[in-house]
């Protein structure tokens, strides 16, 4: 059942939306999402919805993850710092694509489901506990980082853990909530928006101090 809904999902709500890269598709076709949502939920797991999975935290709907992936542009050389990974749903993804994953999650009890669910993920992943605003400054720095729901603002603290090349990759909302990409080049970080997405907001980015307009 699970398979033909991971099917159904890939076909009606993801290469639908202009992601046809083969390894997201194989990356997305091959992590079983159900898993990683709490038992009341599993109905929702494949639904164009996003997915509580504990108080103000979800898993993006598959919609917005997938444009996210194709947007951040993930290689298989790349080491990516995962922001809010929650259940370990989107580390367990992105294994798949990169050469190492970051999966930081600041819920104790998240940290403990995403470690326990993780523990035979296909590629090179770890959990760390912390705050969401602050990344993992002794892991830095990144190609990629993946923030798993929206912000107000992209705080200096993960701009700051970009690698030359690195993309961070956001949902932003200012009035308007639209994907961003942030791109470091020549140690300057340039943004550009993307594709619009109604994503929850993601609990831990209230600090309103480092932020840059």
């Amino acid at each position: 059942m699970s398979e033909s809904a991971r099917f159904n999902m890939i076909e009606a709500q993801i290469r639908t939306s202009n992601v046809t890269d083969p390894r997201i598709l194989a990356a997305i076709g091959a992590v079983a999402r159900e898993k990683f949502v709490p038992s009341a939920a599993k109905a929702l797991a494949y639904a164009d919805v996003p997915v509580a999975v504990a108080q103000g935290r979800y898993l993006l709907d598959p919609r917005s993850f997938a444009k996210l992936l194709n947007l951040a542009q993930v290689t298989a050389t790349d080491r990516v710092l995962d922001v809010g990974c929650a259940t370990g749903y989107s580390a367990a993804v992105l294994a798949r694509l990169a050469a190492e994953v970051v999966a930081l999650e600041q819920d104790a009890d998240l940290v403990r489901i995403a470690s326990e669910l993780l523990a035979n993920a296909v590629g090179k992943v770890e959990v760390v506990q912390g705050g969401l605003i602050e990344g993992v400054k002794g892991q830095g720095p990144f190609d990629v980082i993946f923030v798993n729901g929206a912000i107000e603002q992209v705080p200096e603290t993960l701009l700051g853990q970009l690698a030359e090349g690195g993309r961070l990759v956001a949902v932003i909302k200012d009035g308007q909530s639209r994907a961003w990409l942030f791109l470091k080049q020549h140690g300057q970080v340039g943004r550009r928006p993307d594709f619009d997405a109604d994503v929850p907001l993601l609990a831990g980015f209230k600090k309103a101090m480092g932020f840059i307009f």
